[in-house]
Formats: C-alpha cells, structure tokens, sequence
C-alpha cells in the first residue's frame, strides 16, 4: 500500500477515532511535563518553607529523576506483561498517589518520597506513551500521531509553568504540586475505554481481538498489516533478553541509547529545572523570572507543532540535523551573553531570548524525534524491554545533569557551562549524521525486517510500502 492510500485509509471514522485514542494516551505525556516543570517554580518557596541546604534542595528537585530511572527499568517488562493500556492506567495511579504525597507533606523526607513516587510514575509514562501509539497508529501518520505525546509533554511543563505564576504571589507550593491529581484522574477515566495495543493481543495469541482494534482505527484494508504483524511474530526467537543482546540489534541500540543521552547532556533539562534561578542571576526577580519561564514553555509547545506537522513530511533525519544546529548556534550565544553582557542593561531579557531560541530548536529535533524514533526501530519482542533500557539510559543522563549543574556554574561560570552543552551539541550532530537511520513511511514490521535482513537498519527508508 503506498503513502497516499494509507493517508486515504485514515480520513473515515477509523481514522478520527485512532486520532483520539492517540489524544488520550498523549495525556501521558502531559503528566510527564507537567510533574517535570512543576518543581522549578515550587522550590523556590520549598526553600524557604523547609530552610533547605543546596544538597537537600538538589535532593528534592532530582528525587523525580531517580524514580524515573528506576520506573524505566522495570517499565519495559510490565508493558509487555500486563499490556500497554493497563500499563497506561497503573502509570496514573501512580501519578495520582505521588502528586498527593507532595501536596500533603509535613517533611522533606515525606516531600522526597512523593517526588520519587512521582518519578516512577515519569518514567512508566516516558515509555508507554509513545510505545502505545506507535503500535495502534498507521504506518502513514505514526510520527505526526507518536510525536503527540512530546506535545503533551510541552503542554505540561507550559502548565506547570502558568500553575506556578498563579500562585507565585501566595507562595502555595502545595497546590502547586498536588495540582497533578487532576490530569492523572482524567488519564485513568479515559484510558478505560480505549483499546489495547493490536500488536501486543496478536503476540499474546488474541488474534480476533487484535483484528477487531485495526478495523476500529483503519478505515481501509487491514489484512495485509495483519499478515505483516503475523510474520514478525512467527520470526521472533521467543527470547527477549537474547534477541535484545544480539549482533543485529546492535546498530539500534547504539542509536537508541546514544540520541537518550544526547537529549539530556545538551542542556534541555537545566534549562527546564532551573529557568527561574539562572534567570534571577539576572536583573530580573522571582515573578518576573517565572513569567519568563513561561515564554520559554511557549514556544516549546509552539515549535513542538511544526515539529508534528513536519515529521512525517520531511523526514525524522532532517529534523534531528536543523535542530541540534540550532541548539549549538543558541548555546554558543547564550554563553556570549552571560560572558559580556551588562546584567542592569536588559540582560535578563536578552538572556531569555538565547533560552527561548535554544528551546525551540531542541523542540523542533531531539525533542519529540527521539521518543518517535525510540518507539519505531526495536522489534515487538523486545520494544518494551528496548525501550525502556533507553529511558532508563536518558534518566540517569538527566540526573546528571541536573545534579552538576549548580556545581557547573559555581565551578565553571554561566558561560562556560553553556558552552560546554553546546560541544556535547556538537558531538550530538555529528553522532546523528553518522549513525541515525530514516525511518519514516515505514511500517514497524518492514523496519523490523531490515534489522533481521542484509540491508540493515540504515537502508533506504523513504520508499512506501
């Protein structure tokens, strides 16, 4: 079938519903965001509630990320165990008893042990989401559709942000915090209703039940998909921790795990975490570093939707080079402005600016196409195990990170810790001119069939199927 029958194949009734199931499961997505974003505008008043120290305050703001990595580790395995919709909906659970844990806390042990609660619940969301509607999505549209939950991840941190600024007055880090019940209720009401994943019921022998999910979100002929998802599964060696070690998943899992580290070690999430305090290194105070922060999640979200609209046009190679471009470019101003610009000569607003360019070229590149490209080049044996090797790799990166970047600045200065994310930038090009492969207008079976075939994962993958 080419692209433009399957395009076709999308616009009936079958097509609208897969695009509000892949609506729900991007909520995903938003509780990611939202409880990442959160804590960059709460603990400043955190702070001053609790008298924290700057290690207890590193503690509390990457307590999430230590859930995270270890909600990834396991992850993987429970979505190919128990499904990915029930998956979807354990995730915001777990959302749910976090975000509660924090809102009520009457220390900062207890504070802790709700952030890393809410951390496992990121990192079971970091996975499902995309794996989820990656495998219900047509071949057609998987990207523009997949790449929905990086979207809701925006729309998270950009609600975090105005959540933060409208209670920025009163200091009310507690509702702040506990406002993440609401979307993860609106997760768990929806969710019930959706299908499972057609490829998961078909592994799992449910043949007729996975049928009856592809007519409900194809409006065309489903047989010929449904023979290409037969003869991945018959292909299958039946050993997901061997395949996923073998000699021909290799080449993915280079790609996987080096796009996971890149993401996080060129600077995304120090930006994210700690806008509001390099901001106030700045002529500009508490609120108005907030509201700058806002700006900031803005044009995330704003570039994140031309990201989507042109992922499945132009392809997810072109979007990774122009926006790690970008990145490199924003960096090494960012670092030109902290080095020599006047702080009472609008440095705060110049410096917003470079943190604005740099975000949006993240969000048009690693952004979504990595969680796209992560969820479209491991086989069904292994995908949720791959991919949660992954994220957990993109986790610890992010710890990291967001662990020595006080240290980076006091050690090195605002300047030179720009710069030194943007040579980690550099480093992240030239890895994904080399290595990351075209995947797009593919199905996940034909993707699938090049790893196990001669051609490899990097061959020609701009021809319909």
């Amino acid at each position: 079938m080419s692209t433009a029958d399957m395009r076709a194949a999308i616009r009936g009734d079958g097509g609208r519903f897969v695009y509000i199931v892949s609506a729900l499961a991007a909520l995903n997505g938003l509780l990611f965001g939202f409880d990442t974003g959160i804590i960059s505008g709460a603990i400043l008043f955190i702070d001053t509630a609790f008298e924290l120290s700057p290690l207890v305050e590193g503690i509390v703001v990457s307590g999430a990320m230590v859930g995270a990595a270890a909600g990834a580790a396991v992850g993987g395995q429970l979505s190919d165990r128990i499904g990915r919709k029930r998956f979807i909906l354990l995730s915001a659970g777990v959302f749910f008893l976090g975000s509660f844990l924090m809102a009520v806390a009457p220390t900062v042990e207890v504070l802790v042990a709700g952030r890393m609660i809410d951390g496992i619940a990121i990192g079971f969301a970091s996975i499902v989401g995309p794996l989820y509607i990656s495998e219900i999505a047509p071949p057609a549209v998987r990207g523009g559709l997949t790449s929905l939950n990086q979207l809701m991840v925006t729309v998270g941190i950009l609600s975090s942000y105005f959540v933060n600024y409208a209670f920025s007055g009163s200091g009310s880090w507690r509702i702040m915090l506990g406002a993440g019940m609401v979307p993860a209720l609106v997760l768990a009401a929806g969710m019930s209703r959706m299908p499972e994943s057609p490829r998961w019921l078909y592994e799992r022998g449910r043949t007729d039940e996975a049928r009856a999910v592809l007519r409900r979100t194809r409006d065309g002929e489903i047989e010929s998909e449904l023979s290409e998802i037969e003869a991945t599964v018959e292909a299958q060696s039946g050993n997901g921790v061997r395949d996923l070690l073998s000699p021909w998943m290799r080449p993915a899992l280079i790609v996987g795990l080096g796009l996971a580290v890149f993401q996080q070690v060129t600077g995304i999430n120090a930006v994210m975490y700690y806008a509001p305090t390099i901001l106030e290194s700045t002529a500009l105070g508490s609120s108005q570093s907030i509201l700058a922060s806002v700006a900031i999640g803005t044009v995330n979200v704003v570039m994140t939707v031309v990201a989507i609209l042109l992922v499945d046009r132009v392809g997810r190679r072109p979007l990774l080079l122009v926006g790690t471009g970008g990145m490199i470019g924003s960096l090494t101003v960012a670092g030109l402005v902290f080095q020599f610009a006047d702080p009472t000569g609008g440095m705060g607003w110049l410096a917003t600016l470079t943190l604005v360019s740099f975000v949006a070229f993240f969000a048009i590149g690693l952004g979504p196409v990595f969680w796209l490209l992560i969820s479209e080049i491991y086989p069904l044996a292994v995908r949720g195990s791959a991919m949660g090797l992954v994220t957990v790799a993109n986790w610890l990166a992010n710890l990291v990170v967001a662990l020595s970047f006080p240290v980076l600045l006091d050690g090195i200065g605002t300047p030179g810790t720009f710069w030194l994310f943007g040579a980690c930038s550099l480093v992240a090009l030239l890895f994904t001119y080399r290595v990351v492969p075209e995947t797009n207008g593919r199905t996940l079976e034909a993707i699938e069939a090049d790893l196990r075939g001669a051609t490899g994962l990097g061959s020609d993958a701009s021809e319909d199927d």
